[in-house]
């Protein structure tokens, strides 16, 4: 879709994005969004989040139930939807999609990303590039099966989530019942299937932000990353690759975000064994590790994906050694944050808080962000900013 005019927000001419999740990612597409003149409404599960804060209106409703977001889509009449969480009716993308309303990137790429089990069939068996070898279970007797038939260690995964929620590795195979019940629970939907898969020996995972748009597609330069208790914990852009397992990257992503269609930015995460690349999963979408473009690209991810699903023109740009360090609270209450005027001493750093409402256990409130000389010396800046602060819940 291309726009030859853009109107004016809160007026009949108005190009408006309905934004179906409203967490951090969606709170940066939001802002990019609204600086090109688009109205923006913002709907999840609960009030106040992140993107809801900057949005013209919000609504709050289970995206997960497909009565209440078709009601919600009749209400607003977008002109464009966008799916930015793992939790959606993605049967209602396909209609409102056949019935006039654009879905981007498309409600074919949401409905396959959002189960990894279509995702891996797509790329491992139609699309024949190579994966983990994985099975599917339906029950604690087959995670145990599949464990033994694959091989010790294990992942097990839930079909529908993101940010490793939900994730269990299994080190013993007595570990399968636990991994089981944690991953058919806790992922984004409750899901009487799971996928185990074999745990890959990588020398590095890297994420390849790709970015489909009306003159092709551009690549933003691979961001490395560190996981952990279901979310990134620091990411820094560029990693170093090979020349040959930087164009099998290249080659590996182009297949599968033609595959899935559409325009916008994919995350392509990616294992890499010398100059072997392994596909890992992908994203429709600006990528968590990807907040590090933040500071990295004057054109961060959130800019380009607005720019292409606009139909707008997108640059490659050279990108500075930078990196992001994730700022993490546990326990319940409402987040405060001290020490901010700390992590902002150093020059060419920066810190963005979420404004997530209320943490109820583990939750990701913010990032600090930094440049440096190197990457290495980008990581250490961005670290020591965000230890600089103090979280507490009050």
């Amino acid at each position: 879709m291309t726009f030859s005019s853009f109107g004016t927000p809160l007026t009949e001419g108005a190009i408006s994005v309905l934004l179906l999740g409203a967490g951090e990612l969606g709170k940066e597409l939001a802002i990019a969004f609204q600086r090109l003149g688009v109205e923006v409404v913002a709907c999840d599960r609960y009030p106040d989040a992140p993107a809801m804060q900057v949005a013209h209106r919000s609504h709050v409703v289970d995206l997960l139930d497909p009565d209440a977001l078709r009601a919600v889509i009749t209400a607003e009449s977008p002109t464009l939807v966008l799916p930015e969480i793992d939790a959606i009716a993605t049967e209602v993308l396909d209609e409102i999609e056949l019935a006039g309303i654009h879905v981007a990137p498309s409600a074919a790429a949401a409905r396959v990303t959002l189960d990894r089990e279509r995702t891996r069939w797509l790329v491992a068996h139609e699309l024949g590039l190579p994966t983990s070898p994985y099975r599917i279970a339906t029950s604690p007797d087959q995670v145990r099966e599949a464990v033994e038939e694959l091989g010790l260690p294990c992942v097990v995964k839930p079909l529908m989530s993101s940010s490793s929620k939900g994730q269990a590795l299994v080190l013993d195979i007595d570990d399968a019942q636990r991994a089981w019940f944690h991953a058919s629970q806790d992922g984004r939907a409750a899901n009487s299937r799971v996928i185990v898969e074999s745990v890959v020996d990588f020398d590095y995972e890297v994420t390849l932000l790709t970015v489909r748009h009306i003159a092709g597609t551009t690549f933003m330069d691979p961001i490395g990353h560190i996981q952990g208790d279901g979310g990134f914990r620091e990411s820094w852009q560029p990693h170093p690759m090979s020349q040959a397992a930087a164009l099998r990257a290249r080659e590996i992503a182009t297949a599968v975000t033609d595959a899935l269609g559409g325009w916008g930015v994919f995350g392509v995460e990616l294992f890499v064994r010398g100059d072997e690349v392994i596909f890992s999963e992908v994203s429709p979408r600006p990528h968590d590790t990807g907040l590090v473009t933040l500071i990295s690209h004057p054109d961060n991810e959130f800019v380009l994906h607005t720019r292409a699903v606009l139909g707008l023109p997108v640059h490659q740009v050279a990108v500075e050694p930078a990196a992001a360090c994730a700022l993490v609270a546990e326990g319940i209450g409402v987040p405060v944050f001290h020490g901010v005027a700390d992590a902002l001493s150093r020059p060419d750093t920066d810190i963005r808080l979420f404004g997530k409402p209320r943490v109820d256990g583990r939750r990701r409130l913010g990032v600090a962000l930094a440049r440096g000389t190197t990457v290495a010396d980008a990581r250490a800046r961005a670290v020591e900013a965000a230890q600089s602060i103090d979280i507490t819940l009050e």
